[in-house]
């Protein structure tokens, strides 16, 4: 009998318990679940980051962290965590990225704003380029970035992909390390943001990055809100350098009232919602990894600390 500590939210417990006992259940997993065991006869944390957990150096025979969230910034840090961690890569997870980044492309690539919202009598037959005149660059090339490039690429936009190290992805010209990053940037029309959180990453849409972009060109962040300097990308929005952003991550969440973003004509702000770990999928990612661990195997999206992520 295995016991599982299920450290989140107060109110993900309702949702995913029965869920997750289901997952363990089908995987011939016999374990005890609960929220408040005593640390030292926990064998596996399931986490997400809440107020109660912050010192993990209670857990001594603690084999595994199975995060329940695709990023582990708040956590990978934190220096009692000595156990190894995993990350949460969900296919519902993937899929909803997937539609919401496809979704919000197309309405810029398309200009629907225009019609959408200038419902004033005036007719505007301006007509939109093709999609394989609008060379798209996502940055990030991991699951999510992936999956959103070629979703993009499948519907007639030229993609490029940049990660820190090259990764081949079909469909898509990747590139890697700084001088690939400008190269993937140089007139790109599309810029989407699915990096990690990382001191490598921060900024990386920067005064000199955003000027590499084609004139007007539109910037999605559903990735991390430090991904972006806010004073360029205000800079740039002003000038004209960057047409649009849709923005759903920021340094500070919820974004506060009065800061700049709110008001700019040129600026879409969503609330953290481009995609999230949805509980019946995920669970099966958490008792796939208790099985391998139990079974002797490496941990499925196991956290590089030295990376951070």
């Amino acid at each position: 009998m295995l016991n599982i500590l299920f450290a989140a939210p107060e109110d993900y417990w309702p949702v995913y318990e029965g869920l997750l006992r289901d997952a363990l259940a089908a995987k011939g997993i016999k374990a005890k679940l609960g929220t408040d065991l005593p640390p030292e006869e926990v064998d596996y944390i399931v986490y997400a980051p809440n107020d109660r957990l912050k010192d993990f150096s209670p857990f001594v025979r603690c084999r595994a962290v199975l995060g329940l969230w695709a990023g582990v910034e708040k956590i990978v840090g934190n220096k009692t965590l000595t156990m190894p961690l995993a990350r949460m890569v969900d296919p519902g997870l993937t899929e909803g990225m997937r539609e919401w980044v496809t979704g919000h492309v197309m309405r810029l690539h398309l200009e629907m704003d225009r019609h959408i919202f200038g419902q004033d009598g005036v007719w505007r037959p301006e007509v939109p380029p093709l999609a394989r005149h609008r060379p798209v660059t996502v940055l990030g090339m991991g699951a999510l970035g992936a999956a959103c490039g070629q979703a993009l690429a499948a519907l007639g936009f030229p993609v490029r992909g940049w990660s820190r190290s090259l990764r081949k992805v079909e469909g898509i010209e990747t590139f890697a390390g700084p001088d690939g990053l400008a190269e993937a940037l140089r007139d790109a029309a599309v810029v989407v943001l699915l990096l990690p959180d990382t001191p490598e990453t921060t900024n990386v849409l920067n005064a000199e990055t955003l000027a590499l972009l084609r004139k007007g060109a539109f910037v999605v962040n559903p990735g991390r809100g430090p991904l972006i300097d806010d004073d360029a990308m205000l800079a740039a929005l002003d000038s004209g350098q960057v047409g649009h952003a849709t923005l759903d991550v920021f340094r500070t969440e919820p974004l506060p009232v009065g800061h700049p973003y709110w008001a700019h004509p040129s600026v879409t702000v969503t609330p953290h919602i481009a995609s999230t770990t949805r509980p019946s999928s995920s669970v099966t990612v958490i008792a796939e990894n208790v099985a391998r661990t139990e079974a002797g195997l490496p941990l499925l999206h196991e956290v590089d600390r030295a990376r951070g992520y």
